[in-house]
């Protein structure tokens, strides 16, 4: 994937992401928008780590289109 369509990715994610959060503001979610927006976090997280393992590759002089998305286990099994 390349960076321009990660970026587009990030933000449209961000913005479903706020939209959902924003759009029940003092009501909660039900479960079905409760799963949506723990789906958009991970994905989040997989596009984030996709991105800085390319920008690293890049900047240690190698091919950033060697990287690939890891599995949500992977990423949100990262201690922080």
């Amino acid at each position: 994937m390349a960076d321009d369509a990660l970026h587009d990715r990030i933000h449209a994610l961000v913005e479903e992401e706020h939209d959902l959060r924003e759009r029940h503001a003092g009501q909660g979610l039900d479960d079905r928008e409760r799963e949506r927006l723990r789906q958009v976090e991970v994905q989040l997280d997989q596009t984030w780590d996709l991105m800085r393992r390319r920008n690293a590759r890049r900047e240690a002089g190698q091919d950033p289109s060697a990287e690939a998305e890891r599995d949500p286990s992977t990423v949100e099994g990262y201690l922080q």
